[in-house]
């Protein structure tokens, strides 16, 4: 990736700085482990947990790894944000060193900064409520550890999931109010392509570290983590969706021509990235298309060793794969620097009715992809001659 980006050698890309790389991934990480584990156990995990058919001592076991996962999460979260807020102030105090930046009283002398001429809002006043909220958020998620709070990991969870939403929107908040329509659909889909994207990859890290419980479960988990697979996959199909159409536009407004993809630095790290998430979206392909159809024959069999092998062995296996891409997704972001338009002189992109109409055709037609995706799994489940091991 790196000797790539320098192959461009283009006179508008600069390579970032280790730290800030990082920093960078490394708050996004925190975020899925945030943001991403708490919606997929409020829309996965926990309504699973509680179905009449599910045992009270896999749900025991699971409820248990969960609130220790969560609780990491919170710990991440939290040595995440402060790295990425010493970045933040290294990049805004015109070369700043990194080490210097971590010094706590920096940090706070650049949160209590006045605003800039113009702004609304001072923006460390915009980063000193971030991470407020932030610091909440992580103090609720780490409180799992002690036991007696462990007991209600249900509410801990349902408390955490907006405020980790709300660490990442707050963020984005602009301290000089946008000049045109642009700028505010520029923040919106960026920020829709975050949280749609920490949420699949978190999503996908939680439940293949809740399959590691798999020796611990009784004979009847195969029809509890069918249940969990099932519902996931609908989560995960959706931010597909819209990590699909907010990249489309992210994209357009930042690469001009095809070409750019491969002769400017920003197209190279953007090529990588669609590579990466080609290689997710193929594996979720894989699941809806292979695993998923075989594990709905197998629950409808009532074969119980078919099912735990698929669901708590096979699938898991798939998923690792997954979580490794996704790693990888997060590692390029912060190459994602400047603009492949500026680095070859191309005109700066600017909406207007006819691109506003191709991008609600791609949208429907994207919906219309992935709900017949959804049927084509379902008509693939009922399939007698498909086998189910």
């Amino acid at each position: 990736m790196h000797h790539a980006l320098l192959a461009a050698d283009t006179a508008g890309y600069t390579m970032p700085q280790l730290w800030r790389v990082l920093t960078k991934a490394g708050y996004f990480i925190g975020l899925s482990g945030a943001i991403g584990a708490t919606v997929t156990y409020a829309t996965t995990v926990r309504p699973a947990l509680r179905a009449p058919e599910t045992s009270g001592q896999d749900a025991e076991v699971l409820r248990r790894r969960s609130a220790t996962y969560l609780a990491w999460g919170g710990v991440v979260l939290l040595v995440a944000g402060y790295f990425q807020l010493a970045a933040r102030l290294a990049r805004a105090g015109k070369g700043m060193p990194f080490g210097d930046a971590l010094a706590p009283d920096r940090i706070w002398d650049y949160l209590h900064a006045p605003a800039a001429k113009g702004a609304w809002i001072a923006q460390g006043t915009v980063y000193l409520v971030q991470n407020a909220v932030l610091a909440v958020t992580a103090a609720a998620l780490i409180a799992l550890f002690v036991p007696a709070v462990r007991r209600h990991t249900d509410a801990v969870a349902l408390t955490a999931l907006p405020l980790s939403v709300a660490v990442t929107l707050i963020a984005a908040v602009p301290a000089t109010k946008p000049a045109d329509l642009d700028r505010w659909l520029d923040l919106a889909f960026d920020q829709t392509h975050i949280i749609s994207g920490v949420v699949w990859l978190g999503g996908l890290a939680v439940l293949v570290a809740l399959a590691g419980t798999r020796g611990r479960l009784g004979d009847g988990a195969g029809l509890l983590w069918a249940d969990m697979w099932r519902r996931f996959s609908l989560v995960a199909m959706v931010c597909v969706g819209a990590v699909t159409v907010s990249g489309l536009w992210l994209s357009w407004k930042h690469v001009g021509a095809v070409s750019q993809l491969w002769t400017t630095g920003y197209g190279i790290a953007l090529l990588v990235k669609i590579l990466l998430v080609a290689g997710l979206v193929t594996a979720g392909a894989f699941n809806q298309f292979w695993l998923m159809p075989r594990i709905a024959q197998a629950r409808r069999a009532d074969d119980t060793s078919s099912l735990l092998h698929l669901t708590l062995r096979h699938f898991p296996k798939v998923v690792w794969g997954e979580v490794a891409l996704g790693l990888a997704v997060l590692v390029v972001m912060p190459f994602l620097a400047g603009s492949a338009r500026t680095e070859a002189g191309s005109a700066k992109a600017v909406s207007s009715g006819s691109i506003f109409a191709a991008g609600a055709a791609l949208a429907i037609a994207l919906a219309v992809s992935l709900y017949a995706t959804a049927k084509a799994s379902d008509a693939l489940s009922r399939r007698p001659a498909a086998t189910t091991a």
